[in-house]
């Protein structure tokens, strides 16, 4: 059930819960909620149900009726707004079924793993088929053998050319 919490001097904290669609506010006994201030008028503001929420509506008071600190004629009314009627603070909670405000967030602190989970070799885990080491020993002799006869072939041929040249 949404609710207004008043604090004033002489009362203290306190809590009015609303039952009913328009509620007034003022320091005259005929209203709904009687804040007994003198910086509250008679007749100081009046809040009416409007689909899910309460809009607050200041009735020409004397001394004015602020939401987070800034003067209004007209407004709904949202979690944890901080209402001032004249001099008197209050809070606006609504419908604790409805929506809050997110909770604050958390630090966690992360610890290294003491293990690795990995396992010793990926060669399972590839798609490809493994090579074998033996291979590429014979692959690497070849390789090395090609390599020194192309630089060979190579040789020669500059050496032909060269002999050739005037």
């Amino acid at each position: 059930m949404p609710k207004l919490i008043l604090t004033t001097e002489a009362q203290g904290k306190v809590t009015y819960e609303f039952a009913e669609r328009s509620i007034t506010i003022g320091r005259a006994p005929d209203n709904m909620i009687v804040i007994d201030d003198p910086s509250v008028s008679n007749r100081h503001a009046h809040l009416e149900l409007s689909g899910e929420t309460y809009r607050l509506k200041d009735l020409d008071s004397t001394n004015g009726t602020k939401v987070n600190g800034v003067p209004i004629t007209e407004t709904a009314l949202r979690f944890e707004d901080r209402i001032r009627f004249g001099a008197i603070e209050a809070r606006f909670e609504p419908d604790v079924r409805g929506s809050q405000p997110l909770p604050q967030r958390e630090t966690i602190e992360a610890k290294l793993a003491e293990s690795s989970a990995a396992p010793s070799g990926f060669g399972n885990a590839s798609p490809f088929r493994q090579r074998s080491t033996s291979r590429d020993s014979a692959r690497l002799i070849v390789f090395g053998i090609a390599a020194v006869a192309a630089l060979t072939f190579l040789g020669s041929m500059i050496a032909v050319l060269v002999m050739r040249a005037p």
